[in-house]
Parts: C-alpha cells; sequence; structure tokens
C-alpha cells in the first residue's frame, strides 16, 4: 500500500516524500527545491563491500609507498604522506600537522572501517553491532576526509619542485587516484542510505508515522527515519526513537552560530592571505611565499593551469565561500524569500567546495618532506598555514551551523497567513523527480 511506504524528507526544504523503487538510471528530486533525493544504485550490499575493501587495501598500499621522489646532486628524498606528517611534526608545526593528518589519513581510515564494520553484517542479513553509533560517527566524519584534495596537492607540489630539480611522480601516487576514484563511489553511502539498506534487509523497521493535530513532520539528519514532533517548540530538543540522535525540527540558534563562524573565518583570513605560509632555507639564501607568491610563480613557470587551480581553490573559493554564507544569512535576516530554489543551488555549492581550499596546505607539507636537505635545502610550513586551514574549518563549520530550511519556512508562512493549517504528504515520487503535492502545517514550512 502506498500509505505503508518510508517517507523521506528532503534535507535543504524539509518536504515529505514517500520513497518508491527507482529503475536503473533513475534519480528522484525534490520538485520544490531540486535536491537529489535518492538515486537508483545497481551494487548490492555484496558489491558495495567488495568496494570497500579494495579501498582499504588500495589506502594501505598508497600509504606504504612515496608520492613523489626527489633528486638534488646526487641526494634523493623520498616523502610519503605520513613522511610527510612526520617532518610537518618536527618542525613544529603541530596545528598543520594535526589538521592534514587527520583530514588526509586518519579520518578516511576510520571512515573506511566502519563501513566494513557495518557492510559485512548487512550484507549477510545480519544487524551490525553499534550501528547506530558507527552511523553517527560516519556522518561526523565525511565532510572532513579529504584524500582527493591531497592526491591534486600531490600533483601541484611535484609542479613547483621540478623547477629546482629533477621530481618523479612515485608509486603511492598511483595509489591515491585509484583511492579518490574508490572513495568517490563510496561517497554515495551516506549514513541515510545505509539504514535505507538496513530497512530492505530488515533487520531494521522502517516506520511510517501518523498525521495527528498540532504535530509535524521532520527527518533524522542521522537515519532520515521520518517522525512526527510537537510543532508548539520548534526549538525543543527530540530524540529520534530509531537511532536515539538528538533531533531538532530545526538547527538552533542557526543564524548566530553562522555568523559567529563566520566573522571568525574572516578574521583568520587576513592573515592567511598576508603571513606566509611556506619558508624556504636554502644556499641562495631564505625566502617566505603567499598563497599569491605560489600562484604567481606556478604560472611564471608555465604551469598556468595549475596555477588556476591553485588560485581557485585557495583564493576564490574561501572568498565565495565567505561572501555566499554571508548573503545567505543576510536573506533569512531580512525575511527575504526571493529565488529560494536558486539560494538553495547556491548553499548545495557551498557545501560541495568546502574542503577543497585545504590544497595549499597539503602542498606545503609536501614540500617540506621532498625538499628536505639539510645544509643544502629545507622547506617549512609558516604561520600563514595554521591560519589557511583554520579558515577552511570555520566556513564548513559555518555551512553546517546554516540552515536553509529557514527560507522555505518563511514562504510557507507567508503564503498559509489567513488560512486553515493542514498537513499532507507528497503520495507520489514519480522518477526522475519527486513530486510534490504537500500542503504546510500551521505555516512552518514541512511538507
Amino acid at each position: 500500500m502506498a500509505s505503508q511506504r518510508p517517507l523521506i524528507a528532503c534535507e535543504h526544504c524539509a518536504s515529505i516524500f514517500r520513497r518508491h523503487e527507482l529503475e536503473p538510471g533513475e534519480v528522484a528530486s525534490c520538485g520544490r527545491c531540486g535536491t537529489t533525493l535518492w538515486r537508483y544504485s545497481g551494487l548490492t550490499l555484496g558489491g558495495w563491500l567488495a568496494l570497500a575493501l579494495t579501498a582499504a587495501i588500495v589506502f594501505m598500499i598508497a600509504n606504504a609507498y612515496p608520492v613523489a621522489k626527489m633528486q638534488v646532486q646526487g641526494m634523493e628524498q623520498q616523502a610519503s604522506l605520513l613522511d610527510a606528517l612526520t617532518v610537518t611534526w618536527q618542525q613544529q608545526h603541530w596545528v598543520v600537522a594535526l589538521m592534514t593528518g587527520a583530514a588526509g589519513f586518519a579520518l578516511p581510515m576510520t571512515q573506511l572501517a566502519l563501513l566494513l564494520w557495518v557492510l559485512y553484517p548487512l550484507s549477510r542479513g545480519r544487524l551490525p553491532p553499534a550501528f547506530r553509533f558507527c552511523m553517527r560517527l560516519l556522518g561526523l566524519l565525511r565532510p572532513w576526509c579529504m584524500v582527493p584534495v591531497f592526491m591534486l596537492g600531490v600533483l601541484v607540489a611535484v609542479v613547483k619542485l621540478s623547477g629546482m630539480a629533477s621530481v618523479q611522480p612515485g608509486f603511492g601516487l598511483a595509489g591515491f587516484a585509484l583511492l579518490t576514484i574508490l572513495l568517490t563511489i563510496l561517497g554515495r553511502l551516506s549514513p541515510h542510505t545505509l539504514w535505507r539498506y538496513a530497512e530492505d534487509t530488515g533487520v531494521v523497521q522502517a516506520q511510517v508515522p501518523q498525521e495527528r493535530q498540532g504535530e509535524i513532520l521532520t527527518g533524522c539528519h542521522v537515519c532520515g527515519q521520518v517522525q512526527a514532533v510537537a510543532l508548539a517548540d520548534p526549538e525543543a530538543m527530540h530524540r529520534c526513537h530509531r537511532c536515539d540522535a538528538v533531533l531538532h525540527l530545526r538547527k538552533p540558534d542557526h543564524l548566530a552560530r553562522t555568523w559567529a563562524l563566520l566573522i571568525s573565518a574572516a578574521v583568520f583570513y587576513i592573515p592567511a592571505n598576508v603571513l606566509p605560509v611556506m619558508s624556504i632555507d636554502s644556499l641562495l639564501g631564505d625566502s617566505a611565499h603567499t598563497i599569491l607568491g605560489g600562484v604567481i610563480e606556478l604560472w611564471q613557470m608555465g604551469s598556468w593551469d595549475l596555477a588556476t587551480i591553485v588560485f581557485v581553490a585557495s583564493v576564490l573559493v574561501p572568498l565565495t565561500k565567505l561572501l555566499s554564507l554571508a548573503a545567505l544569512a543576510l536573506f533569512i535576516q531580512f525575511g527575504n524569500t526571493s529565488n529560494l530554489r536558486q539560494r538553495t543551488r547556491l548553499y548545495t555549492m557551498v557545501e560541495f567546495i568546502g574542503q577543497w581550499s585545504m590544497l595549499d596546505v597539503f602542498v606545503v607539507i609536501l614540500l617540506a618532506a621532498l625538499a628536505n636537505f639539510h645544509g643544502l635545502m629545507e622547506i617549512s610550513a609558516a604561520p600563514g598555514a595554521a591560519a589557511f586551514g583554520t579558515v577552511v574549518i570555520l566556513t564548513m563549520l559555518a555551512a553546517m551551523s546554516f540552515d536553509p530550511r529557514r527560507g522555505w519556512d518563511m514562504e510557507v508562512a507567508g503564503e498559509a497567513e489567513g488560512e486553515a493549517a493542514g498537513t499532507r504528504i507528497a503520495d507520489r515520487a514519480a522518477p526522475p523527480v519527486a513530486e510534490h503535492v504537500g500542503a504546510a502545517v500551521d505555516g512552518r514550512g514541512v511538507r
């Protein structure tokens, strides 16, 4: 029966839809804001397990072998990611070493371990031990795993050093290239998707809440379970009855948190661009390089393509995130409900590009590991690298704190003014677009 199909909530506009089976190649999208709700996947749980196991093996190989080798006057230096982290730590740049070590090694390794932990039992038709905790942890880790950014950083570092000495890519770089592909595919295994697989396997139950007066439907950000919560206090804290995660109808104090993080990021953005991110100590003298200085250097070397990539990732992306989030927050603060669909797309873009600003920080630690010839040449991180990494973290946290559903709430409140309140669930989700036919509850905008 249609009324017994599991429900799914759009994370960007809070519309509620019934989940349908899709055909190969189909994608269900929210008819209200355009967000992708779910996709067809031809992979079984056994297939996903094989991919995760392959990624874990490739991860170990990629970190065991050097990503690049450098030769200067008969001396050779090679570096893996772990070598770069060790050198950076020994140079007492602990903040940079911790940030890059977490984003490039510790968190991706934990992500793969969690996937293996839950996929093997699920593929055997069993509920994984500590499934709820693992899914919460996986949801927290996913935005911070930056293996693709590290791989691009290796390419930039190799090109930068090629003008000084003989530099060759190492076997580890091929490993990281393959790992990037595998992790991109595995990125579709969000906690919501894994909970749906658990529902389909029959090890957990998908509950379909009943509509009652004075309540509103909302989705859990961890497991995706749609449930009814009291409408009287939108800021009240609830608990998901399936995964026990903290549940809010809307993110509390989202504007205050977003502005606080944005202002902090803007403060750090100044030293990140003014102070040098890298210092070079060689026989020819000492020098310091800022982010823009590195871009100019790549351009003068003829690597205009990499110079453009670094400029976009390290200069334009952080500035775009700051300005875009500030504009989105101002729209909400002043009650502007125009172009909500376009603003939702802008917010989705800001979320997507968040981690790529870490590129220059990865480049610095690789240069430090490769050009580590005592008495001849030494490269080390500078204060600007830590400030820049802090900007990346703060802007990502600001994007996570912002709640785009508030704009849709205001639109519905305006439409529902003077009308009787009522809630209906969208009963059809015809691929490729899930049709939206809901009405607002008490003007709160969950449909």
